[in-house]
């Protein structure tokens, strides 16, 4: 079928032969049936469209089907899904594909042309990944099928959000369980010298190489000597061996640069410029007036304008028009497309060009665009670009009418992040429109609520409780009573989002002040619910309980489903049954089937997360985990995963795979969940921190202490102060670790001075490190200290038995509090000393029998050296063992090592342990950069591969060479092949 969409370039590809063979390759794969992506990273101008466009060409020839999207630079400005709405749109022009196009209404959705019901805002998003999906799906079933994404450095996060599901969730995984592949391959650059630590394409990209299906492709600066050819090949005339190697040392191994450093030496004697900018004016300086104007004129569209669209801007005749484009095509500053489209030969020449154009002149061009755009193309899905021609044009009343139009797309599409940038965007513009000029409907107390909520979905929670103060104070005297609680219960939510509860519910009971319950009204029964969920928060319950019953039955009469559905959640835990019993369970699956009733993905989603919580509670970790993906894939779908009950069905879902001992897992997911959310959710990569910890990787206390900096996240103390608490007993700090343990939970407890549930687990910890440090003293006879911390460790008994006994409802914890308690009341009989009570610790073996594999086995170290103090060999060694072969599975280093203590004490200093259980002692992280230090990589470029910092990657490699005893990086990597921890086979170059 051939090539749907190409670029065509006249320089040759000089180099990249090794790049090029690893993609037909892929591309072969594909065409076999199996689906593959490939992420090419590279510096501006390094070649990777140069790259992408030969490869092209050869899949073409084969028979292949590519589509190309190109992301765009519009600075804040989001155009949700602009790749793929491109590629869509070259489809739709072709009369080879409008029976598959018309099988898939998406096509329309993403074209315009699609249903503009606001009440299906909660099932469009899945509804359009799906529909994509199946789209490039039967595409491909027709005819192999390479998608081309350029520049995802600049794309918007739904377009990130689609990516990411077409490659996890989607056409890459039809062979999942046996079933056929898609023949698919998925091809998409990025620049990586733009990717600072912070760039929102991070964690995508970390998250997406760790995929079976997905590789990474680092478009390295060509060797001096490929430079060399290339330039040498770029004349016709031989160049000067000064001037190649002139340039050739200017362009560092960038194609482009040289590229463009040969065509500036055209150019009046005096030196070539330095910098780029320059040489790029110099050769734009070369061009005819009229071919300069019409490149200024492109370089506002931005990197691609149609034809049509570029002769009404420019004012031209065709055929004048024509000839500066012939003009600027053979000069290779613009390259022209499929549809009558061109395009700037590199993103840096129209970035010079346009940075060169005068402010006066600038604003001209952008006001003829918008007003050309608006004429021509009144979609809203062409909103976002008009508002930018607007706004730079400085036609503020249209940019605000064009920014809100903007938000009601993002809106309507699941793209939350976006909305909330056309919203605040509006709100900037609102005071220097007129009243008259104004859109009709709304005002900025309302349109700070809509940013606020959509700051709210996006995860940005400090930024929806500052927009929503904002709102409060914007109300005037005279404001609507209705308003005015509406505005004091969404700050009242958005408080407890962040923790601060007090001032919820304070904000609650004004709202709820506000508005008299008679006659009843949805307002009113809102406002109560939000002041019931304050209320519980700051031990209100009394309270919480009168309020909800009577708001229940208001919500009932009034038919407010949703209401209903989120009191009935608050009720599940303020009316015996709580979310861990039977009682509890069908109350919220109640809730959970009004909320999906009622189309508000919010509040079923935090049925949901209760479900999930509720089981994990209740030592059912496999039912946890089901209603936690169900939950994350609910928030997937209305395009709200960094909304904050999502984020805590992250945490949960990884608590339950580090709990069960499936920590790879947890590793790895944690791992890609890294800077996927803002700063409020990095708690949910938490048991990723447990185990990293548990392996001995230093860093974990570190990014555990980072946790701390900032905002207050309830969350994030909590994960930080278990971290920080263990780390400090296991190095045997128990003055650390008390301290910890006793901040955290003084941080921890709320305003009615209840113990947070994780006080059990905090203590327990602490007393570890002080039984460790007793007994060392009590052996040293230094019977005064000891009696200091056995008052110290009194104390933290006291608030463990406590916290077990009295969870967040007044009952006793469920399984896990218990064991907790099982192991602190063991530790206890330590500091006592009353000798060896093997008994204590068969009970706190039991008590983690309902799934916590790490604690079961610590539980059963301690075991071992008590049945082995109490004379019981045989069974300390079983137990031993057991220990072993757990320390092992996990790779949980740090208990290995403990172990080993233990029997170095009973036996022999001559009888060693075997050579290979070297390899426990690396960790999962420590064993890729392993890997990579065989393959000869230097501590950048391990840092590039594994998304670190170089300076993480030196520390690793310093881990290493201790652990091994090896002396230089070559020692570590010939003990690692004698002890069999790497093989060839596993450092072979991919």
């Amino acid at each position: 079928m051939g090539v749907v969409q190409q670029t065509s370039f006249t320089s040759p590809l000089v180099g990249r032969e090794d790049e090029l063979a690893r993609l037909t390759g892929v591309l072969e794969r594909a065409r076999s049936g199996e689906a593959r992506a490939v992420l090419i990273a590279g510096d501006a101008g390094v070649g990777k469209t140069r790259t992408l466009d030969e490869v092209a060409g050869r899949a073409a020839a084969a028979g292949t089907v590519v589509l190309t999207g190109h992301c765009v630079d519009l600075g804040d400005v989001g155009l949700p899904y602009l790749p793929f709405t491109e590629i869509l749109g070259v489809l739709a022009a072709d009369d080879r594909f409008a029976a598959v196009l018309a099988a898939h209404p998406v096509a329309g959705r993403l074209l315009g042309g699609g249903p503009d019901d606001g009440s299906a805002t909660t099932r469009s998003r899945l509804w359009l990944f799906e529909g994509v999906v199946a789209l490039l799906t039967e595409l491909a079933d027709i005819a192999p099928l390479l998608l081309v994404l350029e520049d995802l450095h600049w794309a918007d996060q739904s377009s990130r959000d689609l990516l990411r599901f077409l490659l996890s969730r989607g056409a890459l995984q039809r062979s999942a369980g046996g079933g056929p592949g898609g023949r698919l391959a998925v091809f998409a650059s990025y620049r990586a010298d733009d990717l600072h630590r912070r760039h929102p394409l991070r964690p995508l990209l970390a998250e997406l190489v760790r995929l079976p299906a997905v590789e990474r492709l680092e478009l390295r600066p060509l060797p001096d000597a490929d430079v060399a050819r290339l330039v040498r090949s770029l004349r016709d005339r031989p160049l000067p061996d000064t001037t190649v190697h002139r340039i050739v040392e200017r362009a560092e191994g960038n194609a482009f640069y040289a590229e463009e450093l040969v065509a500036a030496t055209d150019a009046p004697a005096g030196g070539v410029p330095s910098g780029l900018a320059d040489v790029l004016l110099i050769r734009f300086e070369q061009l005819s007036e009229t071919a300069q104007q019409v490149l200024r004129t492109a370089a506002v569209a931005g990197r691609r304008v149609g034809h049509d669209l570029l002769r009404d801007a420019v004012g031209l005749p065709e055929d004048e028009l024509e000839s500066a484009l012939r003009e600027a095509v053979e000069r290779q500053l613009l390259v022209s497309g499929e549809g009558g489209a061109y395009s700037f030969r590199h993103a840096l020449a129209r970035e010079a060009v346009y940075a060169d154009l005068l402010p006066g002149e600038r604003a001209r061009l952008h006001g003829g665009f918008a007003r050309l755009l608006a004429a021509r193309d009144r979609r809203s899905d062409s909103a976002a670009e008009r508002a930018h021609h607007y706004r730079e044009s400085h036609d503020l009343p249209e940019a605000l009418a064009a920014s809100l139009e903007a938000a009601d797309h993002a809106q309507r599409v699941g793209a939350p992040a976006e909305e909330l940038r056309h919203v605040e965007t509006a709100l900037d513009l609102w005071s220097a429109v007129d009243a008259g000029a104004r859109p009709a409907g709304p005002d900025t107390v309302t349109l700070t609520l809509r940013a606020s909520a959509a700051a709210a979905h996006a995860g940005e929670l400090h930024r929806a409780v500052s927009l929503t103060r904002s709102a409060l104070a914007g109300l005037g005297q005279d404001a609507d009573l209705e308003l005015a609680a509406r505005v004091r219960y969404t700050l009242a939510g958005n408080l407890l989002s962040v923790d601060n509860l007090s001032a919820a519910f304070a904000y609650s009971s004004e709202a709820l002040g506000l508005i008299p319950a008679e006659p009843p009204s949805s307002t009113w029964v809102w406002a109560a619910s939000t002041h019931v969920m304050a209320a519980r928060q700051v031990g209100e319950n009394e309270t919480a309980l009168r309020v909800a019953r009577r708001a229940l039955r208001v919500a009932e009469d009034l038919g407010v489903t949703d209401a209903r559905a989120d009191l009935l959640i608050s009720l599940a835990g303020l009316e015996g049954g709580n979310r861990s019993t039977p009682q509890g369970r069908e109350r919220l699956l109640e809730a959970r089937e009004l909320a999906r009733q009622a189309g508000n993905a919010p509040v079923e989603m935090r049925a949901l997360f209760n479900l999930a919580i509720g089981c994990f509670e209740s030592g059912d970790l496999e039912e946890c985990s089901s209603w936690a993906a169900e939950g994350l894939d609910r928030a997937r779908r209305s395009g709200l995963l960094s909304s904050p009950y999502p984020r805590e069905m992250r945490y949960l879902r990884l608590l339950v795979q580090y709990t069960l001992g499936h920590w790879d897992e947890c590793a790895r997911g944690a791992a890609d969940n890294t800077g996927v959310l803002p700063a409020a959710g990095g708690h949910a990569v938490g048991p990723g921190l447990y185990v990293a910890l548990a392996r001995g990787d230093s860093v974990a206390a570190e990014r555990a202490r980072a946790m701390l900096e900032g905002p207050f996240d309830w969350m994030g103390t909590m994960v930080a102060g278990i971290v920080l608490t263990d780390a400090a007993a296991l190095r045997g700090d128990a003055e650390e670790a008390v301290r910890w343990a006793r901040s955290t939970v003084e941080t921890l407890t709320d305003d009615a001075g209840i113990l947070p549930a994780v006080t059990v687990r905090l203590t327990t910890l602490a007393l570890s490190a002080v039984a460790d440090t007793v007994v060392e003293l009590r052996r040293a006879g230094d019977e005064a200290v000891v009696r200091r911390w056995t008052d110290s460790a009194a104390d933290l008994l006291e608030r463990a038995r406590s916290s077990a006994g009295h969870g967040m409802d007044g009952t006793p914890q469920g399984p896990e509090g218990q064991a907790w308690l099982a192991r602190a009341e063991a530790e206890w009989a330590r500091i006592a000393g009353s000798g060896p009570d093997p008994a204590s610790w068969e009970r706190a073996v039991s008590g983690f029998a309902y799934g916590d594999a790490y604690e079961r086995a610590r539980c059963r170290l301690r075991l071992a050296e008590a049945l082995l103090a109490a004379g019981r060999r045989t069974e300390a060694a079983a137990e031993a063992d057991t220990v072993r072969r757990e320390a092992d599975r996990l790779g949980a280093t740090l208990l290995r090592e403990r172990l080993n203590d233990l029997v170095r004490r009973v036996r022999p200093a001559t009888d060693t342990a075997p050579a290979g259980d070297r390899a426990a002692v690396l960790t999962a992280r420590e064993q890729d950069v392993l890997r990579l230090l065989a393959l000869g990589r230097s501590n950048r470029q391990i840092g590039e591969e594994l998304f670190i910092s170089a300076k993480t990657a030196s520390v690793h490699v310093s881990n290493i060479l201790a652990k091994l005893e090896a002396a230089s990086r070559t020692e570590a990597v010939a003990v690692a092949y004698r002890q069999g921890l790497i093989t060839p086979e596993a450092t072979t170059s991919t």
